[in-house]
C-alpha cells in the first residue's frame, strides 16, 4: 500500500485517489503595490491638538493599519473589469516637543484612499447563501450578489516621517470630511478631532498592499486522502505549571548574540587581498 501523501509537494509515484469537487474562491486578477504616501493629514484627539498647538516641531512612534475598506463598481465601458476603491484607516502616534514642557505623546487618525482597476470576468447568476442573515440585507447587498470580492491583503506601514505646519486661515478646509465608522473611532483614547485648525501634523507612510478580485466557483481536483493531523494535542490546563514549564525549551538564543551571521559581501575577498 503507498504511502499516505500529506500536504505539500508531490512524488512523482503519488497515487491519486479521486478527482473531487470543491466550492472556492478563484483569483481572477491580482496586484501587488508599495505606496509612498506623503503629507496625510493627521486628525488628532482632542487632548493632542492642544499639545500640537503648543509645539516647535514634531516626532513619529508609531503607525498602525486599522482597517481597509473596499468597494467594488464594475466598469461600464471595459466588460469584466472593475474599479477597486480602497480607503486605509491608520492610527499615529507620535511626540509633540515646545520649549517649556516635556515631550507629550499625541495620537491621531489618518486616512488614505486609493483605486485600482481589476478583471473579475462577468458573472449573471446570483449568489445567495444561507449564512447570510436576512437581517443584515439591504437594497444594494442584493443588487451586488454577483459581483467578484474584494480582497487586500495589507502589512502595517512604515512611518517614514512626521512634520509640523501651520495653515493660513482662507486655506482651512470644511470639517466633516469623512464619516469614520464607530469601531473606527472607538480605537482612540478620546474624541478625534475633525474640525479646521491652522496647526496641522502631517505623516508621511509606506504601505505594501496585494489587492484581489475573488469569484466563487467549483474547480476540479485531485484527491489524495483525508487530510488528518498527525500531530497529537497536547493540553495547557494541567494542575501541575512545572510540568508545562518543562516542556519549554530553554531559550538560549536570548542570552547569547549569534555567531553564524553571514560576512558582508566582498569581505572575505578584501580581508584575503591583505
Amino acid at each position: 500500500m503507498p504511502d499516505r501523501v500529506l500536504p505539500g509537494p508531490v512524488q512523482g509515484d503519488a497515487c491519486i485517489r479521486e478527482a473531487v469537487c470543491v466550492h472556492t474562491r478563484k483569483v481572477y486578477d491580482s496586484c501587488k503595490d508599495k505606496d509612498c504616501i506623503e503629507d496625510l493629514r493627521l486628525y488628532p484627539t482632542r487632548e493632542s491638538q492642544c499639545y500640537i498647538e503648543n509645539a516647535v516641531s514634531v516626532r513619529p512612534k508609531s503607525a498602525k493599519l486599522l482597517y481597509v475598506t473596499i468597494d467594488v463598481e464594475e466598469i461600464t465601458f471595459n466588460r469584466g473589469y472593475y474599479t477597486v476603491d480602497l480607503r486605509y484607516f491608520y492610527k499615529i502616534k507620535g511626540e509633540a516637543f515646545s520649549l517649556v514642557n516635556r515631550p507629550a505623546d499625541i495620537t491621531g487618525l489618518a486616512i488614505f484612499d486609493k483605486r485600482v482597476i481589476l478583471f473579475g470576468s462577468e458573472g449573471s447568476a446570483k449568489v445567495f447563501s444561507s449564512a447570510m442573515p436576512i437581517q443584515g440585507l439591504d437594497s444594494r447587498t442584493i443588487e451586488t450578489t454577483n459581483l467578484p470580492t474584494g480582497v487586500v491583503e495589507a502589512v502595517d506601514p512604515i512611518i517614514l516621517g512626521m512634520k509640523l505646519v501651520d495653515i493660513c486661515e482662507h486655506h482651512k478646509e470644511d470639517a466633516g470630511v469623512y464619516d469614520i465608522p464607530d469601531f473606527i473611532a472607538e480605537s482612540f483614547p478620546s474624541e478625534l478631532l475633525f474640525d479646521p485648525t491652522t496647526r496641522r501634523v502631517l505623516v508621511t507612510l509606506g504601505q505594501f498592499s496585494i489587492i484581489k478580485l475573488e469569484r466563487n466557483t467549483q474547480l476540479l481536483i485531485p484527491s489524495y486522502d483525508y487530510c488528518m493531523p498527525d500531530k497529537e494535542c497536547i493540553g495547557s490546563n494541567e494542575d501541575d505549571p512545572c510540568t508545562l514549564f518543562a516542556r519549554i525549551h530553554f531559550p538560549v538564543d536570548e542570552f547569547f548574540p549569534p555567531d553564524t551571521l553571514e560576512s558582508p559581501e566582498g569581505y572575505r575577498d578584501a580581508k584575503g587581498s591583505r
